[in-house]
């Protein structure tokens, strides 16, 4: 097993992003995924990723992929660039990785075809909040939506206090939300509205909404996730 620094700024993403399509998961920053790398184009992808800069970009599939899953269907617009944390290669020459959500991807338009996997130009979009917003807005937002995940998770022993303590630790809104965004059970489509947001203040009142409208059904992951503050 191999660990990496995970540790990383916008200056280190080149402009090009090695796309790993995903059909049935939104990958969010500031948690992680572990994945199993098992087809050989994109064996050879994590293959040069780990070679080069340890990134990849995380994408969601456009609905009607299962079309031309083995060609290049559609991606949604918004994917999630990861920085490898940890890698293993087994005997059968398959990969099990895990990596860190870093930021949000913009792809701009996808390259022609001159390696077995994906790539395309893209570009990061950082959160950002209303420039007119009151003092305690955030604040507030933080307290609705943590307020909101309890309620909307099962009680997990020592769960409640897991989530105190993420606020104490300092955590901001958009990451607060992006977790919570991860972790509940929310289907693709409100998912992939959520990634696309950079709005905070926006995406934490959609994840509200979308926490209400489910009802109280418990958190697809289980809680917490691994995640980090870059």
């Amino acid at each position: 097993m191999s660990d990496e620094p995970l540790a990383f700024s916008p200056e280190q993403f080149s402009g090009r992003a090695r796309l790993f399509p995903l059909p049935n998961l939104v990958m969010f920053p500031h948690v992680m995924q572990a994945l199993h790398i098992f087809e050989p184009r994109y064996r050879a992808m994590f293959e040069e990723a780990i070679e080069d800069d340890r990134l990849v970009a995380l994408g969601s599939l456009a609905p009607g992929w299962e079309q031309n899953y083995e060609g290049r269907p559609p991606l949604r617009p918004m994917a999630c660039l990861c920085r490898i944390a940890t890698h293993q290669r087994t005997a059968e020459g398959t990969y099990n990785v895990l990596v860190l959500g870093v930021r949000r991807l913009r792809l701009v338009r996808e390259l022609p075809p001159k390696k077995p996997f994906r790539i395309a130009e893209a570009e990061i979009v950082e959160d950002f909040e209303p420039a007119d917003a009151p003092a305690d807005a955030a604040p507030a937002l933080q307290r609705r939506l943590l307020a909101a995940f309890k309620q909307a998770m099962p009680r997990i022993p020592n769960a409640y206090e897991q989530l105190d303590q993420l606020l104490g630790n300092q955590i901001t809104l958009g990451m607060l939300a992006d977790i919570v965004s991860y972790t509940v059970d929310l289907d693709l489509e409100a998912k992939a509205a959520l990634l696309a947001e950079c709005d905070v203040f926006r995406r934490t009142e959609m994840l509200l909404q979308a926490i209400t409208a489910r009802g109280n059904a418990g958190p697809s992951r289980t809680f917490p996730p691994d995640f980090s503050a870059n």
